[in-house]
């Protein structure tokens, strides 16, 4: 499992609400500017399917990232297994500064772990500053 985690300092509601909504996911779904998120979907509960699918802004790439809920406690954990059979799990637990966020997953086999865990957390520290400067 890799594991890359960010505290952010907002409200527990506030985190699920951007964490979950397709119209939020689109905003903030991105590891850099070069990439962005033109389509979402999610169906937030045990047994529903999420897709998302993600695009260099250029055109020239496109895939789809997506999966089905093992487990969803409301406000506090998410579990999906993605299309691959990899396992996610998403945990929102507050601390003195606010709600860290800690996301574990199953690498693949075809990138360098440390590419995966610098990408999935350069997309939680694109969450983190979409959260803290997004109105609602």
């Amino acid at each position: 499992m890799i594991t890359v985690q960010s505290t952010i300092n907002a409200s527990i509601e506030k985190i699920w609400e951007l964490w979950t909504a397709p119209e939020h996911v689109m905003k903030w779904n991105n590891a850099s500017e070069d990439w962005h998120t033109p389509f979402a979907e999610n169906d937030l509960k045990v047994g529903g399917k999420f897709k998302y699918t993600m695009a260099s802004t250029d055109g020239t790439m496109r895939f789809d990232f997506e999966g089905v809920y093992t487990n969803v406690v409301n406000l506090s954990l998410i579990e999906y297994e993605m299309a691959d059979g990899r396992k996610v799990k998403i945990v929102f637990e507050k601390d003195a500064e606010g709600i860290k966020v800690i996301e574990s997953f199953d690498p693949e086999t075809v990138n360098p772990e440390e590419m995966q865990k610098n990408g999935w957390q350069a997309i939680l520290d694109n969450f983190k500053k979409y959260v803290e400067n997004a109105i609602l």
